[in-house]
């Protein structure tokens, strides 16, 4: 379990996130959405302890992340960001043993070898192993880097904005791979996302954010309402249902 309490952040004079408090229960996909400088990215990186925490408490399970150690808060919490400072001379392989690095401390072992064999299957990577990065398309290298983070293998997954690069075809079956990768190994996944639509047909949970603040909590079918999106996003939009799921025509 991921609770925030009380979490205000600013820059300079500016008010990034204000009196944030959140439980976000173990187990399923939880979507963060919003508009542009919603806070969104800046809530992930306080939770992943990449900034660090001005005012509040976040606690992961029973852990105090502002007490606790980089290296037992990456053995538990596993993030990908929009900027990775990963150098573009390193391979797809070498790049997912990297995942793996808080648990084997630079010293490889068999078990972490299947691991990172398990990945590069899973995530359809095993014909760019041996590639460097800058000679990945933007979408190879986006499921190269998302592969790494679950190379991890921690119960707490954090995304941002994972779909970014992707065409149709392969948002699709990442978000697919996600969702089954999420109920398969019982994993807690959250995820800054800006397809509503993809949000609607594969999240839990839908936490809904505005100027900073928390908006809105629920599952997609309390969530994604014409009244909900034009208080969040202001924008007016007619919802259509699909296989049980609701589609927001937003295009036209």
């Amino acid at each position: 379990m991921i609770k925030i309490s009380q979490v205000n952040h600013h820059i300079g004079n500016a008010t990034i996130l204000r009196n944030i408090d959140l439980t976000i229960q173990n187990g399923g996909i939880t979507a963060l959405v919003g508009p542009n400088g919603a806070g969104k990215s800046t809530l992930l990186s306080l939770i992943a302890r990449l900034i660090p925490l001005q005012q509040g408490q976040i606690w992961l399970d029973e852990k105090d992340i502002h007490k606790t150690s980089s290296r037992e808060i990456a053995k538990h919490l596993a993030i990908l960001t929009q900027d990775n400072a990963i150098h573009s001379r390193i391979t797809v392989r070498d790049l997912l043993m990297f995942g793996r690095y808080p648990h084997h401390q630079g010293r490889p072992t068999e078990q972490d070898n299947d691991i990172v064999e398990q990945a590069l299957k899973r995530f359809e990577l095993q014909d760019f192993s041996q590639r460097f990065l800058s000679e990945l398309s933007g979408g190879q290298r986006q499921r190269a880097l998302i592969a790494m983070t679950f190379c991890q293998q921690t119960q707490h997954i954090l995304l941002d904005e994972p779909l970014n690069n992707l065409d149709m075809f392969h948002a699709r079956e990442l978000m697919r791979l996600l969702r089954k990768l999420t109920d398969e190994f019982n994993l807690t996944t959250i995820m800054v996302v800006h397809d509503i639509n993809m949000v609607a047909a594969y999240a839990d949970t839908i936490v809904a954010m505005k100027d900073g603040q928390i908006r809105l909590v629920g599952t997609p079918d309390e969530i994604l309402t014409p009244k909900n999106l034009q208080e969040i996003f202001s924008l007016d939009a007619e919802l259509i249902e699909y296989q049980g799921k609701k589609v927001v025509l937003h295009h036209l």
